[in-house]
C-alpha cells in the first residue's frame, strides 16, 4: 500500500486552493493600483456627475489662498500710502524750516544794514567841532580866558578883566613892576595882571602855562585869586 496518499492529495487540493486565493488578492491590488494612479486632474466633475470630498476641498483652498494674496496686496497698498503721506509730511517739515530760516537771516542782515547804517548817521552826529581859535591880542587872551575860567568855574567878565588888565599893565604881557614892595621884597609883580610869583604858583590854573608871563596863564591865575579873595575880577577896581 503506497505510504502517505491521503496526505499529497490532501497537499494538492491547498495547493489549488492558494493560488485560487493568490489569483484574487492579485486582482484586487491591480485595481487598487490603477485607482492611485489616476492624474490629478481627474478631480476634474464631470458634467451631472456629483462633486468628491477631495474635489471641494481643492477649490475651497483656491479660494483661500486668492483671498490671501488679495488682502496682502490691500495691506502692502495700505502700508505705501502711508508711507507717502509720511514722507510728504516730513518734507512740508523741512520746508517750512528752511523757510523760517531763510526768514531769520533775511531779518538779521536788515537788522545789520539798519544798524549800520545807524553807526553812519551817529558819526555823522557826533563829528568833533573843529578847535577854537583866537587872535593872538589883548582880545583873544581875555577871550581864551574866559572860556576856560568858565569851565574852571570862576567868576569874570570881559569888562572886569579888561579895565583891571589896563590899569595894571596897560595891556603889555611882559611888563614888570620893579619899584613897589613886592620888588623891595624880592618878588616883583608881572604880566598883564601884575601878579607876583608865589601868587601865580599857588592860584595857577590847571592846563595852562606855567610861565608867569604867558598872558591866558596869568590872566586865569589872577581872577582865579581875585575870585578867592573878592567874589569876582569884576570886584576888583584897584591893586590888589
Amino acid at each position: 500500500m503506497p505510504k502517505n496518499i491521503l496526505g499529497r492529495a490532501h497537499s494538492r487540493n491547498l495547493t489549488k486552493q492558494h493560488k485560487i486565493a493568490i489569483a484574487g488578492v492579485a486582482a484586487l491590488g491591480a485595481a487598487a493600483i490603477a485607482a492611485s494612479a489616476v492624474p490629478s486632474n481627474a478631480g476634474t466633475l464631470t458634467t451631472g456627475a456629483p462633486a468628491t470630498t477631495a474635489q471641494v476641498a481643492t477649490g475651497t483652498a483656491l479660494k483661500n489662498v486668492h483671498g490671501t494674496v488679495t488682502d496682502q496686496l490691500a495691506t502692502q497698498t495700505v502700508k505705501l500710502d502711508t508711507f507717502a503721506a509720511q514722507k510728504k509730511a516730513a518734507d512740508a517739515a523741512v520746508a517750512k524750516k528752511a523757510a523760517v530760516q531763510a526768514a531769520a537771516k533775511k531779518a538779521a542782515q536788515a537788522h545789520a544794514v539798519q544798524a549800520a547804517a545807524s553807526r553812519s548817521t551817529q558819526r555823522v552826529e557826533i563829528q568833533p567841532v573843529a578847535a577854537k581859535t583866537y587872535t593872538n591880542n589883548l582880545d583873544g587872551w581875555i577871550r581864551q580866558a574866559l572860556d576856560i575860567m568858565k569851565t574852571k568855574g570862576i567868576p569874570g567878565s570881559y569888562h572886569g578883566l579888561h579895565k583891571n588888565i589896563m590899569r595894571e599893565s596897560s595891556g603889555n604881557p611882559m611888563a614888570i613892576n620893579n619899584w613897589d614892595i613886592n620888588a623891595i621884597n624880592g618878588i616883583p609883580s608881572k604880566g598883564l595882571l601884575q601878579v607876583i610869583p608865589p601868587t601865580f604858583n599857588a592860584y595857577h590854573v590847571a592846563g595852562t602855562s606855567w610861565n608867569i608871563y604867558d598872558p591866558v596863564a596869568n590872566i586865569t591865575a589872577a581872577a582865579n585869586y581875585a575870585a578867592d579873595k573878592y567874589g569876582s575880577i569884576d570886584n576888583v577896581n584897584s591893586a590888589y
